[in-house]
C-alpha cells in the first residue's frame, strides 16, 4: 500500500513527540519528513539550564538521535528553515529551496521569545534564553565577561542567572513585578525564593521597569537604564520575560491566528483540515500552552487522529507546576492565589525552608503552592482534578498522603502506596500502573530502561526518585542484584553511585535531605556514610551546599594529622617544593617557640612538625604565616618536582614552575581521596611521576600526563594519558581529569580504583574526546574552588569549631605528686594516611 505523506515543521519536543507516538500505533502509515530550523536533532529544552550551569553537555540533553531519525526512515531536513507552504499544491518549501509535498502537515514551530521593544535591543550582548545557540553565547559571554543582568525573574530567568552565576559572572535579576514567578507562586512562596537566592549569590532589583539598554563606543551594551534613571552596569544582558507562539508561517498560509494557531479538539487547524497543529504554536479553546505536560497530551491525540482511529479529544487540561529552581523544590497548580469563596491552610516554617498553602472552596481543594517541601504535590494534583470532597480528612490535609493512618499505608514507601492509576510523571502523563507493567513485562532494571520504555522521568527528571522507588519496590530482589550495586553502608540499600545520581538529579543540599529523601534506615547515620554523603554534596553543588564539620574525620575536623600520643602533625604548603629563607626561619622559630620535638622532611617534599598541642596549633599556622598542606585531608596533597631545566644539565622543561602553577590551581581541592601529583622536568623522572594520581613528565616538545598511579600498599603505575605542547594545556587536561574524578569518583575510591571501575576509555572519552566538555569540567573545577578558605586562617568561613583548642585543665586532685598528661583524643574511625 502506498504511504500517505506526512510532513513536520519543527523538531522540537512537542512535534517529535507527536510523531513518536504516531509510530507507535501506525508505524507503516506515513512516509516522514521533517525541517527543523536548529542544526540539531531533538532536544529536551528544560535541560538547557543545566548546560548553561556547566552540569550537563549538549551530547546528554539529546532525546532523539540522527539514528532515531534513520533508523524510522524518517527524513530530518536540520538547520533549514521553512518559508512557505503552498496549500493548493500541498508542497512545503525551505529557505534553500528544499521542498517537500504532503498529504497531512503538522505544524509545531513553537513559540519565539518576546524581546522587549526599549532602546538599545540591538546592541551586541542583548540575547534571549530560547535554544541552544543562545545557551552557547551565553557560555562564550561568561568566558570574556564579568557583569549580567537578566530581565524577567520567571523560571527560564532565574535559571539563566543561576548558569551565569556558576559560570563565574556576577549576575543581577531585573523583574517588573512585586515578587518572583508570578504566575506560579503566591507572594509569601516568591520572597522566600528570592531570600534563599540571594543567600547563594544573585542580586535583585524588585519592581525595576527597564527603559533603555546604555551601549559603549564598541557597539555593545554597557549598561541598563531603569524608568526612575539609576543604572546598573552590564557586559551581558539576557531577556527572559516571555515567548509568543510563532505563528509567522501559519500567517503566510492564512491560517486562522488567535493567540496562537486556532485548533479544534482533533488538533486539526480550523482553517485547513489537512494541517494540525501542536505545541506552544497552538491555540486551542483560546489557550495557548507552554508547559511539558499538556503538550504531550496534545501530541496523543493529534496522533491518533493522524492514524485514522478517529477517536480521542484534547479537550483542554488543568495543569501543574512542579519546578526545581537553583536547588528549590516548588509545586503550585490550581487557584492557588485563592479568591472568593475560597478559604486557606498555610504552614510556614520560613527558618526550615518550608511553606505550604493549600486552597479549599466547597470542600473541594482547589489551589496548593508549596516551597521546600513538594512530595505530596503530585497527590494534591490528583484530588484537586478529581474534585472529590476533603472535608473528611481537612484535619490531615496539610501533613500529606502518609498522615492518613492505615489509608496512607504506614510504613510503606510512597510507591507502594500509589494507586496504579495515580500519576508519577506528569510531564508525559505516565502512571505508576503502566511502568509497573513495563517493569514486569520487558523485565527491566534499571532507571535508564523505564525511562526508554515508558518516558518516565525522560522530560523534566523530578520523578526520578518516585519512578526508581517503583522499580525497586516492583523488581524487588532483581533490581537489588544489579550488576555494581554495594550499599554505601548499613544505614541504607543505595550504593554510592545512586547517592551521588540522587543529589545531583535533585539537587539536595544537606545531609538531613538526602537521607529524608533517600529514606536512611538510620536518621543520623554513621561514621561511614556521613563523610561520604557530606563530600558527595559539596562536590556537586560547590557553593550551595554546606560543610558539615562534624561529617568529617577528626583529621579534617582539627586541620592536622594525629598521631598515636594523641598530639598532631603540621605540614605547611611549600608550592612544588620550593621554600624561601623566611619561611625556613619562621618554621625554626616556631619549632623553638612551641617546643615542637621532630621536624622532618616528608617523601612530598614538605617539612612536617611532628609532636604540636592540640591548643597549640592555631598559634603554630599564625606564627608560621603559610597555607595548609591539607596533609589531614581528602584533597590535594602536594605537587612534587625536580629541579628541571631551571638547574639540571638533564632538564627539557621548567618542572618546578609547572608544580607550583598546578599547585596553587589545586591547592584548595577536596577530592574522594587524598591526590598526589608530581613533575618531572625530563624522561628520567626524579619527581616519581609515575607513581603518583597525575604525573607529569617534561619531553622535549611538551608534557606527557599519566593518570590513575598509586606509590601506597600496593603499587600502581600511572597510565599515559596524552601528551600536550604548552603549560596551559597541563592545567586544562590535569585539572578536567581530576574534576571528573571529583564527580564521578566514590568516596574513598583512589584514582586508581576510579580508573578500573570505569575504564581508562571513558577517562579518555570524556577528557581527550569531547574539547566543550574538557573545558566545562575544568572551568567547574575553578569555580569550585574560588574563594575557598584557607582552613588554618579563615575559620569562620571554613567553619572551623575553635573550641576544640581550648585547653581543658583537669582536676588538681587527679594530679597530686606529678604533672597532669595531656588529654589523649580518641582515634576511633580515624583514617590517618
Amino acid at each position: 500500500m502506498k504511504r500517505s505523506k506526512l510532513v513536520m515543521v519543527g523538531n522540537g519536543m512537542a512535534g517529535v513527540r507527536t510523531i513518536e507516538e504516531l509510530l507507535k500505533v501506525a508505524p507503516e502509515l506515513y512516509d516522514i519528513a521533517v525541517f527543523g530550523a536548529e542544526p540539531h536533532p531533538n532536544y529536551n529544552r528544560i535541560l538547557l539550564s543545566p548546560v548553561l550551569a556547566g552540569e550537563q553537555t549538549l551530547d546528554e540533553i539529546v532525546l532523539n538521535s540522527w539514528d532515531w531519525y534513520r533508523q524510522n526512515g524518517i527524513r530530518l531536513h536540520a538547520g533549514r528553515k521553512v518559508v512557505d507552504v503552498d496549500r493548493v499544491r500541498r508542497v512545503v518549501r525551505a529557505e534553500d529551496g528544499t521542498e517537500e509535498a504532503y498529504d497531512r502537515l503538522l505544524l509545531a514551530t513553537g513559540s519565539n521569545p518576546f524581546i522587549l521593544p526599549v532602546p538599545g535591543r540591538e546592541l551586541q550582548g542583548v540575547i534571549a534564553y530560547r535554544d541552544i545557540a543562545d545557551t552557547t553565547a551565553m557560555i562564550e559571554a561568561a568566558r570574556k565577561y564579568r557583569k549580567a543582568v537578566v530581565i524577567g525573574g520567571g523560571l527560564l530567568g532565574l535559571e539563566a542567572a543561576n548558569g551565569l552565576m556558576k559560570r563565574g559572572m556576577d549576575v543581577t535579576v531585573v523583574h517588573v513585578m512585586p515578587w518572583l514567578m508570578e504566575r506560579q507562586l503566591d507572594d509569601v512562596a516568591g520572597r522566600l525564593l528570592q531570600q534563599s537566592l540571594q543567600e547563594r549569590g544573585l542580586k535583585f532589583m524588585i519592581g525595576s521597569q527597564t527603559q533603555e539598554l546604555v551601549g559603549g563606543d564598541d557597539g555593545r551594551v554597557r549598561a541598563i537604564r531603569f524608568k526612575d534613571g539609576s543604572e546598573v552596569d552590564a557586559d551581558l544582558v539576557v531577556m527572559a520575560v516571555g515567548i509568543r507562539p510563532n505563528t509567522e508561517l501559519a500567517g503566510k498560509m492564512r491560517l486562522h491566528v488567535d493567540r496562537g494557531i486556532v485548533v479544534h479538539d482533533t488538533m486539526q487547524t480550523v482553517t485547513d483540515a489537512r494541517v494540525y497543529a501542536v505545541g506552544e504554536c497552538a491555540a486551542h479553546r483560546g489557550v495557548a500552552y507552554g508547559l511539558v505536560a499538556p503538550l504531550f497530551e496534545q501530541a496523543k491525540v493529534a496522533a491518533n487522529h493522524l492514524a485514522q482511529f478517529g477517536i480521542g479529544r484534547y479537550t483542554g487540561s488543568l495543569t501543574s507546576t512542579k519546578l526545581k529552581v537553583t536547588g528549590v523544590d516548588l509545586f503550585s497548580a490550581g487557584q492557588f492565589m485563592g479568591g472568593e469563596g475560597t478559604e486557606e491552610i498555610v504552614m510556614s516554617d520560613p527558618g526550615g525552608g518550608v511553606y505550604k498553602k493549600l486552597v479549599i472552596k466547597d470542600d473541594k481543594l482547589v489551589g496548593a503552592c508549596l516551597y521546600g517541601d513538594t512530595v505530596d504535590g503530585s497527590w494534591y494534583f490528583k484530588l484537586l482534578r478529581e474534585g472529590r470532597s476533603v472535608g473528611g480528612i481537612r484535619d490531615k490535609l496539610m501533613f500529606g498522603e502518609s498522615s492518613l493512618g492505615d489509608g496512607g499505608h504506614q510504613g510503606q514507601t510512597r510507591a507502594a502506596a500509589m494507586a496504579d492509576d495515580a500519576e508519577v510523571c506528569g510531564c508525559n502523563g505516565v502512571t505508576k500502573g503502566t511502568i509497573c507493567k513495563a517493569i514486569k513485562d520487558k523485565g527491566l532494571f534499571t532507571i535508564d530502561e523505564v525511562r526508554k520504555h515508558t518516558k518516565a522521568s525522560a522530560s523534566c527528571g523530578s520523578c526520578t526518585g518516585l519512578v526508581e522507588q517503583i522499580l525497586m519496590f516492583t523488581a524487588g530482589g532483581d533490581y537489588s542484584a544489579a550488576p555494581k550495586k554495594k550499599a554505601l553502608c548499613g544505614c541504607t540499600d543505595h550504593s554510592h553511585q545512586e547517592v551521588r545520581d540522587a543529589i545531583r538529579e535533585h539537587r539536595l543540599l544537606t545531609i538531613a535531605d538526602a537521607f529524608r529523601f533517600m529514606e536512611w534506615r538510620t536518621p543520623d547515620g554513621c561514621a561511614t556514610c556521613r563523610p561520604a554523603v557530606n563530600y558527595y554534596l559539596l562536590s556537586t553543588w560547590p557553593k550551595e551546599a554546606k560543610d558539615d564539620p562534624q561529617s568529617r574525620f577528626v583529621n579534617e575536623r582539627s586541620h592536622a594529622n594525629i598521631q598515636k600520643d594523641g598530639t598532631y602533625s603540621v605540614v605547611p604548603r611549600m608550592w612544588g617544593g620550593e621554600t624561601t629563607a623566611d619561611e625556613l626561619r619562621r618554621i625554626a622559630d616556631v619549632v623553638d617557640k612551641y617546643r615542637i620535638p621532630t621536624v622532618k622532611v616528608t617523601g612530598g617534599q614538605r617539612i612536617d612538625l611532628l609532636g604540636v598541642k592540640k591548643e597549640d596549633l592555631p598559634g603554630v599556622w599564625r606564627d608560621i604565616g603559610m597555607p595548609s598542606g591539607h596533609a589531614y585531608a581528602k584533597a590535594l596533597r602536594t605537587v612534587k618536582t625536580c629541579v628541571g631545566s631551571e638547574w639540571c644539565r638533564f632538564g627539557t622543561q621548567d618542572s618546578t614552575r609547572m608544580g607550583k602553577d598546578l599547585e596553587r590551581a589545586l591547592w584548595r581541592m577536596y577530592a574522594p581521596h587524598k591526590v598526589k601529583l608530581a613533575v618531572s622536568g625530563c624522561p628520567r623522572n626524579c619527581a616519581e611521576s609515575g607513581i603518583k594520581d597525575v604525573g607529569v613528565i617534561g619531553v622535549d616538545s611538551g608534557w606527557e600526563i599519566h593518570v590513575g598511579g598509586n606509590g601506597g600498599i600496593k603499587t600502581e603505575v600511572a597510565q599515559f594519558l596524552c601528551k600536550v605542547r604548552t603549560s596551559a594545556e597541563v592545567l586544562e587536561y590535569a585539572g578536567a581529569f581530576l574534576q571528573l574524578y571529583r564527580e564521578e569518583g566514590w568516596y574513598l575510591e583512589r584514582t586508581v580504583h576510579y580508573i578500573e571501575r570505569v575504564g581508562l576509555d571513558h577517562v579518555k572519552q570524556k577528557v581527550l574526546g569531547d574539547h566543550e566538555g574538557r573545558r566545562a569540567l575544568w572551568e567547574r573545577l575553578q569555580f569550585s574552588l574560588d574563594g575557598e578558605p584557607d582552613p588554618w586562617f579563615d575559620f569562620d568561613r571554613a567553619r572551623v569549631d575553635t573550641r576544640q583548642f581550648a585547653r581543658i585543665e583537669p582536676p588538681r586532685a587527679a594530679h597530686a605528686g606529678g604533672a597532669p598528661k595531656a588529654p589523649r583524643e580518641t582515634t576511633e574511625g580515624i583514617r590517618n594516611d
